[in-house]
């Protein structure tokens, strides 16, 4: 049963939530694991299984499929049991690490057992995804905007975590044990089911007053958020995806190095965006902080793009992940403060264009590299059009101060 929340903010929420707090940190890492873990292991498939590298890329697309159509899902239902529901998430997500380690030797075609798995967690990381944000958000906290941007560095922080951690094991106990990495990895959910379990866990909006699937996507203020979120997810998603490739190509480094100089890189720089606003970010007017962050994203894509210098190209992606650490859990804050009442499926929506521009960011950028001369900078540069979205869509926020209105309802 959900609890009844007692604190008005301050001191006394920051206690009595810390649990709360706690397991949606975790809750974000678990889901960084799921998503960064499989990647990993392509070769490893490859030698092991003997499956095609191009057969491999049907991870990935199962990942995020799958994930969208959890997003999907949740939005259409206003009254989800948040507890029964996160508990869940990190039961597949579990499951499906575990069973990535003994499930594909169950089949003859290893690669239908790998996706089995891949389905089964990614249900657990599109649940996670939808559902910590308004957890958290319904809590009594003083400061929501710096406690989302706290929230959501801790994918980054599961992200490094699972790249430098992995990358250690292989190099400790050889890359054949992989099999032992993925079901320690997956320790990490199990333990977060007893926080969950035992957590105060407050509901966003009450089910019958939360608006519906149909109702968000009537509403103009709505698509305005929807988009500023898919730009968010686009401009974020596409450097974290292609900066290993991007520090093998231009700096001639190898796989190892480039995962930990690229995506590594950029994630930890992203985390120490969003812990930055989290920590220093109360008395910040959000949209404006975001518009100085969209444009830094554009100059620092431009840099990767255009640099004549290998280095100093590399260092704009880096820069890139500073400045991304806010849009996402930005956009997020700034929709809940002017939609109080949009409930679960807000937030499954607002997940689902994330997803949506995660996927198209990338996608373009493949596109691009696949039909340039000048290899992966030119994708990069035609990626650039997202931050530039992403700041047209704040300038319309800003102009109509009504999409700013933060009702007193919290």
């Amino acid at each position: 049963m959900q609890t009844k929340a007692k604190d008005k903010g301050g001191d006394g929420a920051a206690v009595r939530y810390s649990k709360t707090k706690r397991a949606c940190y975790l809750g974000f890492v678990t889901q960084a694991i799921v998503a960064n873990f499989t990647p990993l292991l392509f070769l490893i498939f490859h030698r092991e299984y003997k499956i095609a590298i191009s057969r491999l890329a049907l991870i990935p697309a199962t990942f995020y499929v799958v994930q969208l159509l959890t997003d999907l899902l949740c939005a259409k239902f206003r009254n989800i049991d948040y507890r029964k529901s996160i508990i869940a998430s990190e039961v597949t997500a579990a499951l499906g690490l575990i069973g990535l380690a003994f499930v594909p030797q169950l089949f003859a075609n290893k690669l239908v057992g790998i996706l089995l798995c891949v389905c089964v967690y990614s249900v657990g990381s599109g649940l996670i995804e939808v559902l910590c944000s308004p957890i958290i958000e319904a809590c009594p906290f003083p400061d929501k905007e710096g406690m989302m941007s706290m929230l959501h560095s801790f994918y980054c922080w599961g992200a490094v975590g699972v790249i430098m951690g992995s990358t250690l094991f292989f190099m400790l106990f050889g890359q054949e044990n992989w099999w032992i990495l993925s079901c320690l990895w997956a320790l990490i959910p199990l333990y977060n089911i007893v926080n969950f379990a035992t957590c105060p866990i407050e509901p966003i909006v009450k089910g019958t007053e939360s608006m519906t699937m149909t109702q968000l996507l009537k509403s103009g203020t709505f698509w305005v958020f929807l988009v500023l979120m898919m730009a968010a997810g686009a401009s974020e998603a596409t450097m974290a995806q292609w900066t290993s490739a991007f520090a093998e190509a231009s700096l001639g480094v190898d796989k190892a190095i480039g995962d930990l100089a690229g995506p590594c890189g950029f994630a930890f720089c992203m985390g120490l965006g969003r812990v930055w606003y989290g920590k220093k970010g109360q008395n910040m007017d959000l949209s404006a902080y975001m518009m100085g962050a969209g444009a830094l994203c554009f100059a620092s894509y431009l840099t990767a793009s255009l640099a004549p210098s290998p280095i100093v190209a590399f260092a704009g992606c880096m820069v890139s992940g500073l400045s991304v650490g806010i849009m996402w859990p930005g956009s997020i804050s700034l929709t809940s403060a002017r939609m109080p009442e949009g409930g679960t499926a807000m937030f499954a929506l607002l997940a689902l264009g994330g997803d949506m521009g995660g996927s198209l960011g990338p996608s373009l950028v493949g596109v691009c590299t696949g039909t340039s001369e000048n290899s992966i900078q030119d994708g990069l540069l035609a990626a650039s059009i997202f931050p530039v979205l992403l700041v047209v869509c704040l300038v319309m926020v800003r102009r109509n101060r009504r999409l700013l209105a933060s009702p007193q309802t919290r």
